[in-house]
């Protein structure tokens, strides 16, 4: 049973992954803001 990928073309497959995608990244910034960032600026002291 082989699958088509042509029907990952659609735009609601873009959408989605266009959303998981910008929510990885802002998860990936917020995380480096609110944790790494303090945590190397205190280390540093």
């Amino acid at each position: 049973m082989a699958v088509d990928l042509g029907e990952f073309e659609h735009p609601a497959w873009v959408t989605a992954a266009g959303t998981g995608i910008g929510y990885g990244l802002i998860l990936a910034v917020l995380t480096l803001a609110l944790f790494v960032v303090p945590w190397l600026v205190f280390s540093a002291l």
